[in-house]
């Protein structure tokens, strides 16, 4: 029996069945430890924008390694990687004079956002304003707020209460968005928080319209607007570095990991816009943020996230991307003609999910897609998860759709 216990697993079917372990990395293929090879259709876990393997990164983590590993950033302490990775994030935020907030990942990226914006409200003069709204469907990362906040049931089972004060609203209908307000009052509400397209919990693009809508409606009522950018972040929305400049959003905070460091290291950010952090800032003002992480500002993880933002702007990944949104849509729209699929989700970003009508057949057909050299994951409630490195080829893409339609003839 090993020791390692995997996270989202029935630790008693590994037990069972045994670990799938990847042993290396090359672009966008993995393999495991017999030195079988599989075509990464998720980029690790949304990830790995650059690739696998990538030698610029290791010598950057190394040569950084070198010369300062790590330091604490609390207080007045920082070091040079964290304060130019912090000066560039600014430049490329969708909100001009935004700060950065530096965090160890996604998770902590949502629970740095969800403390401050309640915070924030606090030195406004305004503390009932401690809501935070989240949505049906929503996933923010597994800290005691993103859960609360997510709207994934099976995400929430067995905790009991973990946060006070939270709501959740329909997943595509700014409507009830608006009467949730109206129910619970605009005086009491902090945030809401927005994946622009949906991830884990089954890729779900916005409805037409939608995300300026619930924007408009968060202005309305002086209520922040939270951009989960986790997934969507550094490019994988084809075309923009955030969703958020593509939409027009304008947000309060930007949430974001993942694409930062294509996984190379753990980390994340905050983008925090002016309106938010200039109390804060303020001289004199003595409002001590009493939040953070030991590894907030870390100097290797950001050493190798200004070396991964380097590759993606040399390379023309968000174009990339742009492009990767075309060709999964194209090499996999045509699967929704198979009678196991329901529908077949994509178009907004270099991520994509097929749709089962028999949820529970998801596993069994992402198994037989590993079988047949494809390594991918069930998603949401019968979704198969398509989000590959932005560096993969339209064959490769083409070989994805092959062999889902191979393995969908499980699920019949």
């Amino acid at each position: 029996m090993g020791a390692l216990w995997h996270p989202f697993s029935d630790m008693g079917a590994v037990e069972k069945s045994g670990e799938f372990v990847i042993a290396r990395g090359k672009g966008v293929h993995v393999w495991d430890e017999r030195g079988n090879k599989y075509l990464d259709a998720t980029a690790g876990l949304w990830f790995a924008n650059i690739g696998h393997g990538r030698e610029e990164i290791a010598r950057a983590a190394a040569e950084q390694c070198e010369v300062l590993a790590a330091y604490s950033t609390f207080g007045d302490f920082s070091n040079p990687p964290a304060t130019r990775l912090a000066e560039r994030l600014a430049g490329i935020a969708p909100v001009p004079g935004s700060k950065v907030f530096l965090t160890s990942g996604g998770s902590d990226s949502i629970e740095t956002a969800a403390k401050i914006a309640r915070r924030y409200w606090f030195e406004m003069g305004q503390p009932n304003k401690r809501y935070i709204v989240g949505r049906s469907k929503a996933y923010h990362g597994m800290h005691y707020a993103g859960t609360a906040l997510g709207g994934i049931p099976g995400n929430t089972e067995g905790y009991g209460v973990l946060v006070d004060d939270q709501a959740h609203v329909a997943w595509d209908d700014p409507e009830d968005l608006r009467a949730t307000i109206e129910r619970i009052g605009a005086e009491n509400i902090a945030a809401f928080f927005c994946e622009p397209v949906m991830g884990a919990g089954g890729v779900y693009p916005p409805p037409e319209d939608y995300l300026m809508s619930v924007r408009k409606i968060c202005t309305e009522h002086d209520i922040l607007f939270v951009a989960d950018e986790v997934v969507t972040g550094f490019g994988r929305i084809g075309g923009a570095w955030f969703a958020s400049a593509k939409f027009g959003l304008e947000p309060d905070f930007v949430t974001t990991a993942k694409g930062l460091t294509s996984g190379y290291m753990p980390m994340g950010a905050v983008l925090i816009a002016p309106r938010v952090a200039e109390p804060f800032f303020e001289p004199d003002a003595g409002r001590w943020l009493r939040h953070g992480y030991t590894y907030s500002g870390h100097a290797v993880a950001a050493a190798v996230a200004m070396a991964n933002l380097d590759i993606i702007e040399q390379e023309n990944l968000i174009d990339e991307a742009a492009r990767l949104e075309g060709s999964l849509a194209n090499a996999l729209s045509p699967l929704a003609e198979h009678a196991a699929v329901a529908e077949v989700r994509c178009g907004t970003g270099a991520v994509a999910a097929v749709q089962l009508h028999e949820i529970t057949k998801a596993p069994a057909v992402a198994l037989r897609m590993r079988e047949l050299g494809v390594a991918t994951r069930a998603v949401g409630a019968g979704g198969i998860q398509f989000s590959p490195a932005f560096v993969m080829t339209d064959d490769e893409v083409a070989q994805l759709a092959h062999v889902t339609r191979e393995a969908l003839d499980v699920a019949l």
